[in-house]
């Protein structure tokens, strides 16, 4: 085979895939969000907002020696939770997420009032910062709510019984896109963990 004619068999069969790369290289990460009624949650997002999930909040606390209630209360017999144990995280979760879902949901109506601006096309810059700012204060006060209770429960637990909590949540495992934790809904903690 002569150089001319490996130059172009080389060219024939390259070229449709750098064109086929092109075509798709523009479409974007975001293709198919436009079709959601709050462009900036997904349905996910909305149920764990609305039900007093952690929506990652809590990961400082949770994967720094912090157990979480909700996941002490699930697991309170394998980790050997006392019934005075149980009572105090109890009502710590049930104040937690009392909150938890007021700001959730307020969370989620400043972000449809949001929407509402870019949709309508009045938001200005003035508009645009007054609602951030408001969004940005109510997801604070929401993340705090999650990490203060997180913060709560070391005084609660022995030093083994939060040793058991880590090993069985999976945070000894150095990949936790390839072991979701007890208790965790897989998608969400993919989501949170940067997992594909």
């Amino acid at each position: 085979m002569n150089f001319s004619t490996y130059l172009f068999l080389l060219l024939m069969f390259t070229v449709p895939s750098y064109a086929n790369e092109a075509k798709h290289a523009d479409v974007s990460n975001y293709a198919g969000q436009e079709k959601r009624s709050i462009k900036s949650l997904s349905s996910d997002d909305i149920r764990e907002l609305r039900r007093g999930g952690g929506w990652g909040f809590a990961k400082a606390a949770e994967l720094n020696g912090y157990p979480g209630p909700s996941h002490l209360l699930d697991m309170k017999n394998k980790i050997m939770l006392t019934e005075e144990q149980v009572g105090i995280i109890k009502t710590s979760y049930n104040q937690m997420k009392a909150q938890a879902i007021e700001l959730g949901e307020r969370l989620i109506s400043q972000e449809q009032a949001l929407e509402h601006m870019f949709r309508a096309k009045i938001v200005n810059p003035d508009t645009l910062r007054s609602s951030l700012s408001e969004i940005e204060k109510t997801r604070t006060e929401l993340r705090y709510t999650h990490l203060v209770t997180h913060l709560k429960t070391p005084k609660i637990l022995s030093k083994d019984q939060i040793q058991r909590y880590n090993a069985m949540r999976g945070y000894s495992n150095s990949d936790p896109c390839s072991n979701i934790p007890e208790g965790h809904d897989a998608k969400m903690w993919k989501k949170h963990n940067g997992c594909q």
